[in-house]
Formats: structure tokens, C-alpha cells, sequence
């Protein structure tokens, strides 16, 4: 395939990319899930890792590490994704304020490069390529295995929610969690806007703390954030983990009567997503457009974005869940292609939306896609400092201004492991180059 082929090639994962970037017009998309390697390998011992596909899935992964008591450090909220195609963004989740993001716990990958070429890699070998594909969104290679970093698991989660009016309050409790030696193993929060009977619907997997109060707290045509903890444990710990959970919850500034607590069994937990994909499947309300936009923020930023966005923008309702939380800079990696905030505290701010096809409404493809494009232009003409994480363009002038200083090692890593252009054209960075011979 020479320089004259107008072939392209895309890995496709378990198809979460948006707006069409696993795609390749004309060109061959590679389903990375098909790939049969070597049997993922557990290894046990000081520092346990498991040898996996690049198509694997994470919740594949979980299940096999669990048999030996072990378990990946960071991961996504969605288990049902592969390890590449994570891999390729950054992976993140509420752990990520501990151990980083996915990316910050790979030891080595196995890598086939857009020149054809089968490239072992990791910190100590051929580095480049290495920090060039984690984070890189598939421009410089497709990933085919990957050696994760392991842990030893728990068996049980403490799982915590509750509730605040107050963006400031709320915010200042999540970045004192994530600072210093935190009790939790898991911070996220997210934003309610307008929900009736809020709490009594949390009754089917939570119990509160107070059921009378609690039944006193009224939801509707409020904007709420609630914090969302989860503290690991085995059951013979219960007694400590319940004494260190109260103290760390005197210690924030919630609604008392808005505590809700569960115990489930770790891989319930984060499984946790999936429940509701099965519910939302059987009401035919999965297989729908979901034009999501995911923004990571400067800390000294977000509570004037929290103003203008759930206090302007998104005002009566939003059609999918909101998560926000912080995550500390200092756990990800500056020699990998992700890029991030400045500052050593940023925000996730991801806007699940899920589309209603035959809506003209509020609800439809068309409102939600307006919507984010009134956020992101109040990000610009604020000066926010915001980054897209997924992030999707149109122009290489746009996808320019995202990379910013690191624009200029990006290019110089297409050149050395793309230079034709071959991989990943769905996101539209570099478009195809075409020479003819005479």
C-alpha cells in the first residue's frame, strides 16, 4: 500500500466513538473485539499485572483478575469497552484522583503501526511510540495488547450519596476529598436538574440514613449536585470502614436528611452502568443518537461554567446523566498525547445525553447538538481554558488550537509512525495525502 492508495484503516472497539470517528470512509474498519491473541494471562505475585488483547473488554478483564483476587487500579465508568479504544483517549473514572486515569497504569503494549510494523513498547522501550499511543486517538498505531497494572481486590463496596444546592459548597467538599490521603477509593458527583421524587427513587438501591427527612426533601424544579463516594472493603473491616465513612462525612457540608448508603459486592459496583443499559435496552432506549460532549476544566474556572451552564443554559431539564468531578494533574503522565488543563486541579464535565430520534423537542438530536454548541462557545468567548476530552472537530485548524504547544510533537509522531496518513481518519486530523506518480 503506497502513497498513491487512497486506503485508510480504523479500529473499531465496541463502537462508543462519537460522530463517526471508528469509521474510514472507503477504507477497511478493523473490529478489534474479532482479534484472537494469546489467553489473557493473570500474574500474580509483588506487582501483579495480566496480559491482555487490545480488544479485549474491561469487564472481561475484571472477571478473570477477580479469580486471583486481583483487579485493574483505575477504569471507566462503562466496563463493556476495550482495552485500545480506552486506552487511545485516557480511560477515566472516579479513581482517577488516586491512581490516574487508564493510561497512567499500563506497563507495556504491543502495537501495530501505521507503517506495518508489530512494535513492542513501554517506558523503557522505544518510549516514544510508547507515550505516542496512549491518549494519541489511534493516529500513530492500533493497539493489540496491553499489560495492565493490578491490585489486590476488595470484596465489598460502601456506596454514598448525597446531596447539596450550592455548586461552590459542593465543589470545595469534592476537591477537599481528592486532596491528601482520602478516605474513599472512588469521588464523582453529578448534576440533578429538575427531577421529581429524586430520593424515592434512589430508595430501590440506597437506604437513607433518616427515611423521615429524608421523605421531607423535595427535588422538583431545584438544580442539585450530588457527591457520589464509594469506600472499598472486606467484610471483616465493615466495623473501621463505617467508623472512618462517618468521619469523613462530618467533615463536609451536604444535606444531613440527603445521606443514602448501599453495600454490593465490588463487581456490582462497577458494573454499575450496565444494570441500567439492561433496563434501557428492554425499553428499546439504548440503540438511540447519543451526542455527548465530555470537557475537562481549569479548577478556577468551573464555578463560573457551573453558573452560566446549569444556571443559564440548562435550566429546566437535561436528557442524560452530568458528571463532574476533580482530578488531581499530578497522576497523569505528560509524556502521553491526552491533553489536559494546566492547572494541578481540573474538572470532568461529561454531558450523557440521549437523543429521542423522531423529536423536534427539547428531547430531539437537533436541541442537544445546539446545546453543546452554546456551551462550548461560552467556553471560547470566556476564555475558559477548557480541553474536549473525546474530542471531535471539524478543521486541523481547530484540532490545532486543542493540541496547542504539544500540536507540533503530535505531528512530528504522525510523520514517524504514520506517514502516510493511513489510521484513524474518522476524527479528521490529518487529512489523507495523495501523491501520483506520472
Amino acid at each position: 500500500m503506497g502513497s498513491s492508495s487512497e486506503l485508510t484503516v480504523a479500529a473499531r472497539g465496541h463502537g462508543h466513538s462519537l460522530q463517526g470517528q471508528a469509521q474510514a470512509d472507503r477504507g477497511v474498519v478493523i473490529n478489534m473485539e474479532s482479534l484472537q491473541g494469546p489467553k489473557m494471562q493473570v500474574h500474580t505475585g509483588n506487582f501483579p499485572y495480566v496480559d491482555v488483547s487490545g480488544g479485549e473488554l474491561w469487564i472481561n478483564i475484571l472477571r478473570e483478575s477477580l479469580k486471583h483476587g486481583l483487579a485493574p487500579k483505575s477504569w471507566t465508568d462503562y466496563l463493556h469497552l476495550t482495552v485500545g479504544g480506552t486506552l487511545s483517549n485516557a480511560g477515566i473514572s472516579g479513581q482517577a484522583f488516586r491512581h490516574g486515569p487508564q493510561i497512567s497504569n499500563v506497563h507495556q503494549l504491543e502495537v501495530v503501526t501505521g507503517k506495518g510494523e508489530v512494535v513492542s513498547c513501554s517506558e523503557k522501550q522505544n518510549s516514544d511510540l510508547f507515550y505516542s499511543v496512549l491518549g494519541g486517538l489511534g493516529q500513530f498505531g492500533i493497539i493489540t495488547r496491553a499489560r495492565i497494572s493490578l491490585e489486590p481486590a476488595p470484596e465489598m463496596v460502601k456506596w454514598i450519596r448525597v446531596l447539596y444546592t450550592d455548586f461552590a459548597t459542593f465543589a470545595r467538599d469534592q476537591e477537599k476529598l481528592i486532596s491528601g490521603e482520602s478516605t474513599f477509593d472512588y469521588i464523582e458527583g453529578f448534576v440533578i436538574i429538575n427531577r421529581t421524587g429524586l430520593l424515592n427513587n434512589w430508595r430501590s438501591s440506597f437506604n437513607p440514613q433518616d427515611p423521615v427527612q429524608a421523605n421531607q426533601f423535595m427535588s422538583d424544579g431545584r438544580t442539585l449536585f450530588c457527591l457520589e463516594l464509594a469506600k472499598y472493603f472486606n467484610p471483616e473491616e465493615l466495623a473501621l470502614v463505617n467508623q472512618e465513612i462517618k468521619s469523613s462525612l462530618s467533615q463536609l457540608n451536604h444535606f444531613p436528611s440527603t445521606l443514602f448508603t448501599a453495600e454490593v459486592p465490588y463487581i456490582e459496583f462497577l458494573d454499575r452502568v450496565h444494570i441500567s443499559e439492561i433496563k434501557l435496552r428492554s425499553k428499546g432506549l439504548w440503540e438511540v443518537p447519543h451526542p455527548w460532549l465530555n470537557l475537562l476544566i481549569p479548577r478556577s474556572k468551573i464555578d463560573s461554567f457551573a453558573h452560566q451552564v446549569f444556571g443559564n443554559i440548562l435550566k429546566d431539564t437535561s436528557n442524560g446523566p452530568i458528571i463532574i468531578y476533580p482530578v488531581n494533574k499530578s497522576k497523569w503522565d505528560n509524556r502521553t498525547s491526552v491533553v489536559i488543563p494546566k492547572e494541578d486541579v481540573f474538572y470532568l464535565v461529561a454531558f450523557l445525553s440521549s437523543a429521542v430520534t423522531s423529536s423536534t423537542g427539547s428531547d430531539g438530536l437537533d436541541h442537544i447538538l445546539s446545546q453543546n454548541k452554546r456551551i462550548l462557545e461560552f467556553c471560547e468567548i470566556a476564555g475558559l481554558g477548557v480541553k474536549q476530552y473525546l474530542p471531535h472537530y471539524s478543521t486541523q485548524g481547530e484540532w490545532h488550537a486543542h493540541f496547542g504547544p504539544q500540536w507540533e510533537v503530535f505531528v512530528r509522531r504522525k510523520s514517524t509512525y504514520d506517514p502516510l496518513r493511513i489510521l484513524a481518519p474518522g476524527l479528521r486530523i490529518f487529512p489523507k495525502q495523495m501523491s501520483y506518480s506520472s
